[in-house]
């Protein structure tokens, strides 16, 4: 009996740190992204499929030192940058965290309607229920409430493991795919930096780094939420993965290079392999749960980081009344991008753009936070020697590469 506890307190202890890690890694892999992921296998075959897996280390990496800063200085991101940067470098991060969570929930949203539209559901029923669904579950919750609910939403994710698993996909065209890598081609490069700019947004960085600090974590926690982190690294790419392959062993084995235009056509692309009924619902499930997790994250990390800067009050631990610029800046988040998708845009081409423009911004984002990482820990927990100089490369080739990748289509 003794041995049972020894071995029960300890996994409970982690199930209680666990979670902002988890659910910004499940928001990660949003509407947008498994768009992006499912343009690259329909287009590129398996030749994307590499850059999925490099990408696991950097991302622990970059969300690693939000966790560290978090847990260590007990302040989120944009409260950070505003201490050791001044209020003018503050707005301007604010700036770029607003553009891209917009484009995020539009994108979040428009997947919604996707889905919608192909049970007859109109655009404006689907989006407002969704509006009202993620507003009520803000204001009526604590933050843990919405973490346990963001992860359960977010588990519909998983549905795309089955996709992938389904088609049963060729090991000898996987294997070609990972070594023929089209350097030269323009198309091919914008795609890549849209591939990096789905895996690593600037929403990510301002909210995991106030969500550890919402939820009341410590630095004692820094070890477990550490494995929080890890786990949710490798679980975002093996969606992100799943998504890449069943295209690729669907759309572009029976239509290769030939690029993807709406949500309804990735799906209708997959029910000759997994059936009609079967194959929609699967796909719808993925879809919504992608969504909806991350206009959670997208429109929280918005209004933490605004109520940071703004110093208004910013914690789901308060009631509406006691903090409702909080609460409104969440609200009109959700409201806005929705009525962009009520407007009807191209969802893939949109999902796309926003990707890569979240690519162009990561010099910016990532430049902030490897520089709080050198000033603003304490001594012990301070990036230095040569871990500093490993993760300087990786913020710097990655963001280079991100913005080279979008520019080269403009050459």
């Amino acid at each position: 009996m003794n041995i049972n506890r020894a071995w029960l307190r300890p996994l409970l202890y982690f199930v209680g740190v666990v979670g902002p890690g988890l659910v910004v890694m499940l928001a990660d892999t949003d509407a947008g992204s498994v768009i992006t992921a499912a343009q690259s296998g329909a287009e590129w075959g398996y030749r994307l499929l590499l850059l999925q897996l490099v990408l696991i280390p950097i991302l622990y990496v970059v969300q690693e030192l939000t966790v560290r800063l978090g847990l260590m200085t007990g302040k989120g991101h944009g409260k950070l940058i505003l201490d050791h940067f001044g209020r003018g470098w503050a707005w301007f991060a604010m700036a770029t965290l607003t553009l891209a969570s917009l484009g995020a929930l539009v994108t979040e949203f428009a997947g919604v309607a996707g889905v919608g539209l192909l049970f007859g559901i109109p655009v404006w029923i689907s989006v407002g229920s969704a509006v009202a669904f993620l507003a009520i579950v803000a204001w009526t919750g604590s933050y843990r409430s919405v973490e346990r609910i963001a992860i359960m939403v977010g588990s519909f994710e998983l549905a795309f493991l089955v996709v992938a698993l389904w088609v049963k996909p060729d090991p000898a065209a996987i294997g070609a795919g990972l070594i023929q890598i089209p350097w030269r081609d323009h198309s091919y490069l914008y795609l890549a930096a849209a591939n990096i700019g789905a895996v690593i947004m600037p929403w990510m960085i301002f909210y995991q780094q106030s969500a550890v600090v919402d939820k009341g974590l410590k630095p004692r926690d820094l070890s477990a939420a550490r494995w929080d982190t890890a786990l949710g690294s490798v679980l975002t790419q093996v969606v992100m993965i799943a998504v890449l392959v069943a295209a690729a062993a669907t759309i572009g084995r029976s239509h290769p290079g030939v690029p993807l235009t709406t949500v309804q056509q990735i799906t209708h692309a997959l029910t000759p392999f997994l059936g009609e009924t079967f194959g929609v619902l699967i796909f719808s499930l993925g879809i919504i749960g992608a969504g909806m997790v991350a206009a959670i994250v997208v429109s929280l990390a918005v209004a933490w980081g605004l109520g940071e800067v703004a110093g208004y009050k910013h914690s789901l631990a308060h009631r509406p009344r006691e903090a409702p610029w909080f609460y409104t800046t969440y609200t009109l988040g959700l409201i806005v991008g929705g009525l962009v998708v009520v407007s009807r845009a191209n969802l893939v081409k949109l999902s796309i753009a926003v990707q890569a423009m979240n690519a162009l911004l990561l010099p910016i984002v990532l430049g902030f936070l490897y520089l709080l990482a050198l000033k603003a820990l304490p001594l012990p927990y301070r990036l230095r020697g040569v871990y500093a100089v490993v993760v300087g490369l990786v913020v710097l080739l990655t963001g280079g590469f991100g913005v080279f990748g979008v520019l080269s289509l403009l050459w």
